[in-house]
């Protein structure tokens, strides 16, 4: 699958460490901003199910919308998340993105629930 928006790799790249369980490493590349490694194990303990990768092919589109008036550039962005149980889920990751050129995006976790 071709990414449609620059960044979708490192979205997908966050969504496979939120699947692998990696919240101490999803904190530190989002500088814990929004949400602690803590609150983020918190919230998928709460939905009770196993987040897992999307098979290849599955991976739902991106809901991008971009932020007005902001230099550089930010979107936010809703991923629909699989489970080991239901496969596409009503679990939503939101995130912000925003561009740091030359090096590429940071990203902040907004939120993790049920959308």
């Amino acid at each position: 699958m071709r990414d449609q928006w620059p960044f979708e790799s490192d979205v997908r790249d966050v969504v496979r460490q939120l699947a692998a369980g990696a919240y101490a490493e999803l904190e530190r590349r989002t500088a814990g901003v929004r949400l602690s490694a803590g609150e983020i194990a918190a919230a998928v303990a709460a939905y009770g199910r196993r987040v897992v990768v999307p098979p290849a092919g599955s991976e739902p589109p991106l809901d991008v919308v971009p932020i007005r008036a902001t230099a550089p550039p930010a979107w936010s962005v809703d991923v629909a998340l699989w489970t080991a149980e239901e496969g596409q889920s009503d679990l939503t990751l939101q995130l912000t993105v925003y561009a740091q050129p030359p090096a590429g995006y940071r990203i902040e976790l907004e939120d993790l629930h049920v959308l």
